[in-house]
């Protein structure tokens, strides 16, 4: 079973400078246009099965082309959404800094989840999705720290693990679980934006 993980284009966020999160902006002018990228290479070239995808505006927006360039179905589901960041949500980026940070993994940000909590979000439904797909190849629509989430799931990391896998914006990364192996295809593949820089 392969995984094709997917973020979403750019939103009015990073226009904005302030944090995403569960701020749920939709995407750019740029962002609609990495997204159509994105799903004529995807179409082309690996096309899913599935589509899975966050709730959230920039996640739905950016499955919408994949779904439309490769007639698949999209599932959406809450649980792909971006963690919950509570009171940072939308703030700028400056102002954040006057705000309070948990110092420990199970200690919850204000009015948000803890990063234990969303870990454990993040294992449930990758949980779900690798028991209930029949489909060879499943793509999920996600945010960057969904998808890295995933991929310390992938690979059966301790939750305290202190490494990031880097995701930009419609970046891609194919990961596949057979009977004996759990392969790593590629990680953060962009090629699909070289025609717009």
């Amino acid at each position: 079973m392969e995984f094709l993980l997917i973020r979403h284009g750019e939103s009015e966020a990073d226009l904005l400078n302030v944090h995403e999160g569960r701020a749920d902006f939709s995407l750019t002018d740029l962002g609609r246009k990495q997204a159509s990228a994105m799903a004529e290479r995807v179409s082309s070239e690996i096309p899913p099965d599935i589509i899975w995808s966050s709730t959230l505006k920039r996640a739905k927006e950016t499955a919408s082309y994949l779904a439309e360039h490769t007639e698949c179905k999209v599932r959406y589901e809450d649980d792909l959404r971006e963690f919950n960041n509570g009171v940072f949500a939308g703030v700028d980026f400056e102002e954040a800094k006057k705000l309070p940070l948990p110092d420990h993994p199970h200690e919850r940000v204000q009015d948000g989840e803890s990063f234990i909590e969303f870990r454990m979000r993040i294992e449930m439904i990758f949980s779900k999705i690798i028991t209930t797909s029949t489909q060879n190849r499943i793509a999920i629509v996600a945010h960057g720290r969904v998808i890295n989430n995933i991929l310390q799931s992938f690979l059966k990391n301790p939750v305290t693990k202190d490494y990031w896998f880097k995701t930009g914006d419609t970046g891609m990364h194919l990961i596949e679980i057979t009977e004996r192996d759990r392969v790593i295809h590629f990680l953060n593949d962009r090629k699909h934006l070289d025609s717009l820089n």
